[in-house]
């Protein structure tokens, strides 16, 4: 059971399986590699790792490898002296000490130049390491945690990651799913953002239920958590109160849901046609629906690559219509019937020296 509370929120049995393995790994100091796409909680599993072992009460400090330059990756680790290098006006202590006693999380650690990764080895075999410009070893009490969303094994293969580092980050792993895998945790995850959005803006947004969270577990997700969160978020601040509607949601979502639907059951009902007020001084309805027609069938015929045969079928239009809608759109052009003169020219030939005879 972990003692500390941790925002990591599910049921799933993939995520149940991650409590577990925190529960067991948080009480030693071995290194823990976590792997997972963008957006999927890394951050929040190893910060629950560190909650909840004996070096909670310990500092914990975050380094993102792949935000920091390349050049100034080294000091922002291990420090440097005064003088240095151009800039080092003064004496500064790295990532590394600063985390002494408790645990550093080293955020896509796949992204570390080669030069880094020989230095990062020694710190995890020894604890020690020097700082820019320094001859001093300084030791350390460590304990360190990685995460990317690279697959290192195949960096490794591709010499982009050294393989005895990789072994070495790779003691306990840890892989977060995607939330397309863990699709149950959907509704547990809605509501949970939803209470805290609504909380911290002082709004009252009702929970996602019914069509809003079919079309929520419809959805892949690809920006995972991450995007979920953001989606709850925005809904709080843009609803203020009251229900979701389904023309709340984005037009990607929208999509999702009405594809997953069959025929006769609203999957084209009204919110998937363009949200419109009419306004008082009333509008061309004509214009209107000429323009959403052409929308679509320019959609079709970029799927298909201007195949008219291909589009039509999308479209479930007679092939014949289609050309004829696209004619008056000055799309085809007519083929235009020969003059009497380019009739003359066809048939003077070169043939025997005289035109063609009858």
């Amino acid at each position: 059971m972990l003692t500390n509370k941790t925002p990591l929120v599910g049921d799933s049995p993939a995520i149940r399986n991650i409590f577990s393995m925190i529960e067991k790994v948080s009480q030693t100091d071995s290194t823990v590699l976590i792997t997972g796409e963008s957006g999927t909680g890394k951050e929040i599993v190893a910060r629950a790792v560190h909650d909840n072992s004996p070096r909670a009460a310990k500092p914990w400090v975050v380094v993102n490898c792949g935000a920091i330059p390349s050049e100034l990756l080294e000091s922002e680790l291990f420090g440097h002296t005064k003088g240095a290098f151009t800039g080092a006006v003064q004496m500064r202590q790295g990532r590394f000490e600063l985390a002494h006693g408790g645990t550093i999380f080293l955020d896509e650690v796949g992204e570390l130049p080669l030069l880094l990764q020989v230095k990062l080895l020694r710190v995890l075999q020894t604890k020690q390491f020097e700082a820019v410009g320094s001859s001093r070893t300084v030791e350390v009490d460590v304990r360190i945690i990685a995460a990317t969303n690279r697959d290192l094994e195949a960096a490794v293969q591709a010499k982009q990651f050294r393989e005895d580092l990789y072994y070495r980050l790779n003691v306990i792993p840890i892989k977060v799913p995607p939330m397309r895998e863990r699709k149950t945790d959907i509704p547990l995850l809605a509501d949970y953002f939803m209470q805290k959005f609504n909380k911290a803006a002082g709004r009252s947004v009702e929970l996602p239920t019914g069509q809003i969270m079919e079309a929520l577990l419809a959805y892949d997700w690809p920006g995972n958590v991450r995007e979920l969160e953001n989606l709850m978020e925005r809904l709080v601040i843009m609803k203020g109160q009251g229900a979701v509607d389904l023309s709340d949601l984005p037009h990607r979502i929208f999509r999702k849901f009405a594809e997953s639907r069959s025929q006769g059951t609203g999957a084209m009902s009204e919110w998937e046609f363009p949200r419109m007020m009419l306004p008082n001084s009333g509008l061309d309805l004509k214009s209107i629906v000429d323009a959403f027609e052409n929308h679509l069938i320019d959609q079709a015929l970029s799927r298909t690559n201007n195949n008219k045969n291909r589009a039509s079928d999308l479209l479930r239009m007679n092939r014949t219509t289609l050309v004829e809608k696209l004619r008056k759109r000055g799309m085809i052009t007519p083929a235009r019937r020969p003059g009497a003169d380019e009739l003359d020219n066809m048939l003077d030939g070169p043939v025997g020296g005289s035109g063609i005879s009858s």
